[in-house]
């Protein structure tokens, strides 16, 4: 069930964080993995060694996925090297956290591009390599849901990608291609310094979380690395939560 030798596999945003798990996860099992990344060079070099060291072919591409000329030339490369492709975790995330009355429509627009807008490109572009079926797999946040401060754009895109997800699957069903939402809880990583009230934000889910610690990233690898296997050949356009038990308490 988690033997993936064969499955060629495209993370986004896959050099550190939630990302570089669920690669390296991914490889543990067999795949081999293609590795995006827009800014941190080193920190992708450093995946791709040690998806290496585990065996598995390991490709870096630099891309910023809300480019569609960079899309495409990210999928050209794919081709060249695999030929294929079985798993899209649609990763890469960006935006400002800023409060409601101090946004601009740049703001909004930037985070719509590489939340939302970038999976439907992606995933253009990787149906075309899914010939024998595949799975799709889009990184959310329960700012989706819920309203968090200083995350206005930022959840309304969260908010935009699980809606675009449910309607991709619609379509994508009848080519064997599941299309699923991860959710992740609070998860201390690089991204989560660059909100003002972190320490807050940490506590407050500690306090809350029954399971009484944070979601870590190979806890989201662990979910990916299910939603790839054949136990989830009928978990379809669904929201899947991995968060301790933290959203159920209100």
């Amino acid at each position: 069930m988690f033997d993936f030798h064969g499955k060629v596999a495209l993370v986004t945003g896959g050099s550190r964080g939630i990302g570089r798990a669920i690669a390296i996860r991914l490889a543990e099992y067999g795949a081999d993995v293609v590795v995006n990344y827009v800014r941190h060079r080193k920190d992708a070099e450093n995946t791709v060694a040690a998806i290496e060291e585990r065996g598995r072919r390991c490709l870096a591409i630099k891309a910023n996925v809300a480019n569609e000329k960079d899309t495409a030339r990210m999928f050209s490369g794919i081709k060249e090297e695999f030929s294929r492709l079985d798993f899209l975790v649609s990763n890469a995330a960006s935006g400002v956290l800023k409060p409601f009355m101090e946004l601009t429509n740049r703001h909004w627009n930037w985070a719509m591009d590489i939340n939302a807008r970038a999976l439907l490109n992606l995933s253009q572009h990787a149906v075309e390599m899914m010939d024998e079926g595949g799975r799709i797999m889009a990184v959310s946040s329960l700012g989706a849901v819920r309203a968090v401060p200083n995350y206005t754009v930022v959840g309304a895109s969260k908010a935009a990608l699980e809606s675009l997800v449910r309607h991709m699957a619609v379509e994508l069903g009848p080519r064997g291609i599941t299309v699923n939402t991860i959710s992740a809880g609070v998860v201390d990583t690089d991204a989560l310094k660059k909100f003002p009230n972190r320490d807050e934000i940490i506590g407050t889910s500690l306090e809350r979380t029954p399971l009484g610690r944070l979601t870590t990233p190979d806890d989201v690898a662990d979910l990916a690395l299910f939603l790839c296997s054949d136990l989830a050949a009928m978990i379809h356009g669904q929201v899947v939560v991995v968060d301790g038990g933290y959203a159920i308490q209100g």
